[in-house]
């Protein structure tokens, strides 16, 4: 447990003393690169997901697997059909 707080501590001090005197350019250069290429990915990621979502691999999987029962349930059923036979009118 202590070496980790020990390098915890050591990376702790090391950001910390780019502030003041020490500052160093290149190392938020370098952080705000990192953050941004991270950032960048996980937006080009959700854009992927969300694309696969809506589309899917292939035809089939566009609409959902319990869509396509609970269909098949209510024509089973019957149930959401207009009765046609005059009797409700």
């Amino acid at each position: 447990m202590i070496p980790i707080v020990g390098t915890f501590l050591s990376i702790l001090s090391s950001i910390t003393g780019q502030l003041g005197p020490n500052y160093d350019p290149l190392f938020y250069d370098v952080m705000i690169y990192i953050f941004g290429t991270i950032m960048f990915t996980v937006f080009l990621l959700g854009i992927i997901s969300f694309w696969l979502r809506v589309h899917g691999w292939a035809y089939k999987d566009n609409r959902e697997r319990w869509v396509d029962e609970l269909d098949r349930h209510f024509e089973r059923e019957g149930i959401g059909l207009i009765p046609d036979n005059g009797k409700y009118w």
